[in-house]
């Protein structure tokens, strides 16, 4: 009985896991491109605020996890780095999803596997077994068909996703160089605890300048349309419960089972958002996508074996 019960919950947190990950890129996906708030920064900077404020009360509060306090400055100068880098990821994936349709959103961020093994090689000169660069082949190849037969394809929203993706594997392979010590190292819950409101630091002075006069125009919109005020509400909400869940499905389940679920979590956000936004696709994107994700999958199993 207790066998099931568990099952059930890892079940649970699974499907919470999905539906906070793909309903957040879906919500982001509508209000920056089908609703028309043009304002990725103050998404995010939004996206951010409610992460410090969520992970301040599951830590301090209901002691979700264990308070990790900062050790010296130098350790407080690496959290901020590695916000920074953070920040510049999520913004930037935001701006493309103003350009480019979720799938092809997707097939761009899985070839994640192929920024980490670059800086990975280039910042701490750590190689792969060849057979694993092999594997990174059909990654890249596959995002070049996609790209080739993306029916909605746009070269300054492409740009921007390719560098948000190149950023997202930037900050993990940071991440593993400036916090390696034992003494350094941080739960992800502990790390968004410090990360996320260092992260509104930085967005907010970009919002402002950038997005000029956003907030009054926020309001002037909630006046017209209250729903936006909910939107952003649950948005930045999925936000946290992204982090929250991600941190709880790691600790439930094995690195494999979190790899395999990861590689489907990408094939089902594009199947439902070409559900709901019927954004046009061609079997060459398709298949190049398809190539991609074949790709990751033959990447992370060379990982495996090669450890």
């Amino acid at each position: 009985m207790k066998g099931s019960n568990n099952r059930f919950f890892t079940v649970g947190l699974v499907a919470a896991w999905y539906s906070s990950n793909i309903g957040v890129l879906l919500l982001n996906k509508y209000l920056l491109s089908n609703y028309g708030f043009k304002y990725p920064i103050f998404l995010t900077m939004c996206h951010m605020t409610a992460c410090s404020l969520f992970s301040y009360v599951a830590i301090a509060w209901m002691k979700v996890v264990p308070l990790q306090t900062l050790r010296s400055k130098v350790q407080f100068f690496k959290i901020s780095a590695l916000s920074l880098v953070f920040c510049v990821s999520v913004v930037f994936g935001n701006i493309s999803l103003r350009y480019l349709p979720v799938s092809f959103n997707q097939a761009i961020g899985a070839t994640t596997p192929f920024f980490t093994a670059v800086f990975a090689y280039l910042m701490t000169f750590k190689r792969e077994a060849w057979l694993t660069y092999l594997t990174l082949v059909p990654v890249v190849t596959g995002v070049i068909i996609a790209s080739g037969g993306e029916p909605s394809f746009h070269l300054f929203g492409f740009i921007i996703c390719v560098a948000a993706t190149a950023a997202r594997a930037l900050k993990s392979v940071l991440q593993g160089i400036l916090l390696a010590s034992e003494g350094e190292k941080l739960n992800s819950m502990n790390l968004l605890l410090y990360m996320a409101p260092m992260a509104v630091v930085f967005l907010l002075p970009a919002t402002l300048i950038m997005e000029e006069n956003v907030v009054g125009i926020t309001l002037a919109l909630a006046r017209d349309d209250s729903k936006i005020i909910w939107y952003l509400l649950f948005n930045s909400s999925l936000a946290y419960f992204v982090n929250l869940t991600n941190f709880l499905v790691t600790k439930h389940t094995s690195a494999l089972t979190l790899q395999v679920l990861g590689n489907a979590k990408g094939a089902v956000a594009v199947v439902v958002s070409i559900l709901i936004f019927r954004n046009p696709v061609s079997v060459t994107g398709m298949m190049g996508y398809s190539l991609t994700v074949f790709g990751v999958i033959l990447y992370s199993e060379a990982k495996k074996r090669s450890k």
